[in-house]
């Protein structure tokens, strides 16, 4: 029986693969695993019987990522599971950033009690909310993962011009795009060439404040700045300098802060992204099913903090180590109590993780003694 602990409310659909041999509750005390959405953990003592953490969502922010990997803690998080629920929410925030809808809305409430004259009233103040037109302007798309690569393909469905940027794109996300996107070379190009641009990278010390007085210059004037990723991706000084001085004419974010509420040319979204039921079942269900193979079956997958190693099972047991050492050095040790008949092993950064089937059953004692092995499990 396995004890999984939950931070936030778990769709039941989710919780729904685990199964009989799970027992899961909001008060465990030693669980196995911990199933999270924005629950805040860096303050959270991680109890020794931890062995996963599973985020429903993308962003891990919320999670001690250096604690969990010097305890031999794997944290997984779901990518992809909400960015059909954000690319919608970024189409929206696209059209609004055009057409001054929301303002146009707030200001047709103030209509009320006019009677007869309301129609009168509308067309002659309607004018101040007009906007232009997405269809053949050009859209910047900087970071083509999950998320960048829907809103790309859907802008160029809608008759946009869309350039998109990204620096890591893997070969399995590039055959995704839309031959309609063009790719460019350097963030520098987005900046010169867009009408709209939308940043999807994660928050990193090489991202954060991108948007900035700098990288504003260089684009065009009148600019549509959304930004659907991480607050801190943008200076926020620097972009409401810009919005007063008519440089940036729209600023869309999913990001509420309060020294960005209430100026003009803001249009702040109270963190909407992935706030759907499919995307809360979506995330939840694969939270579950990374979970699940870790704890029954040692294979990771999805892990932000270790590297993806997974392996068919193929003898008695199988021994399951998380180690800074060479895996020659584990492998030797393992192989003095048992015959391994099969390993796969990855690593990430510092860290290595290693998976070896053994033709009988063995404790693994001898390998937690390895200098540089953080933590050993055996599966039977």
């Amino acid at each position: 029986m396995f004890n999984v602990l939950t931070l936030n409310k778990i769709s039941k659909i989710g919780l729904s693969r685990l199964g009989d041999n799970y027992s899961v509750s909001d008060n465990t005390e030693n669980p196995d695993a911990v199933l999270v959405r924005s629950a805040a953990m860096h303050d959270m003592e991680l109890p020794e019987s931890l062995l996963a953490i599973a985020r429903a969502g993308a962003g891990v922010n919320n999670i001690p990522l250096d604690k969990c990997s010097e305890k031999g803690i794997v944290v997984f998080n779901t990518p992809g599971a909400n960015a059909n629920a954000v690319k919608e929410l970024v189409l929206t925030g696209l059209l609004i950033s055009s057409r001054k809808v929301v303002d146009g809305i707030a200001w047709a409430k103030t209509l009320k009690g006019n009677g007869d004259a309301v129609g009168k009233m509308v067309e002659k103040g309607k004018s101040q909310f007009v906007g232009p037109e997405i269809m053949g302007k050009t859209l910047g798309v900087v970071g083509l993962g999950a998320i960048g690569i829907l809103v790309a393909n859907a802008a160029a469905a809608l008759g946009m011009d869309v350039i998109g940027y990204d620096p890591f794109l893997s070969v399995g996300n590039a055959l995704k795009i839309s031959p309609c996107v063009k790719y460019v070379n350097t963030l520098d190009e987005v900046f010169a060439a867009s009408d709209y641009i939308t940043v999807h990278v994660p928050l990193t010390p090489d991202t954060k404040g991108v948007i900035n007085a700098a990288n504003i210059a260089k684009m065009k004037d009148g600019v549509r700045i959304l930004n659907f990723s991480r607050a801190d991706l943008a200076v926020s000084t620097d972009v409401l300098a810009a919005l007063a001085d008519k440089k940036v004419s729209a600023y869309v974010t999913d990001f509420a802060t309060d020294d960005i509420l209430g100026a003009d040319g803001v249009i702040a979204i109270p963190h909407l992204g992935a706030s759907t039921p499919e995307s809360e079942d979506n995330c939840a269900r694969m939270a579950a099913d990374e979970i699940k193979d870790y704890l029954e079956n040692g294979n990771i997958k999805n892990s932000v903090t270790m590297p993806a190693v997974s392996m068919a099972k193929s003898g008695a047991a199988r021994v399951c180590v998380i180690h800074k050492c060479a895996v020659d050095a584990v492998c030797a040790k393992l192989s003095e109590t048992a015959k391994v008949v099969a390993m796969a092993s990855g690593s990430k950064k510092d860290y290595f993780y290693s998976i070896f089937d053994v033709a009988e059953d063995t404790d693994a004692e001898a390998v937690k003694a390895v200098d540089g092995v953080i933590r050993v499990r055996v599966i039977k």
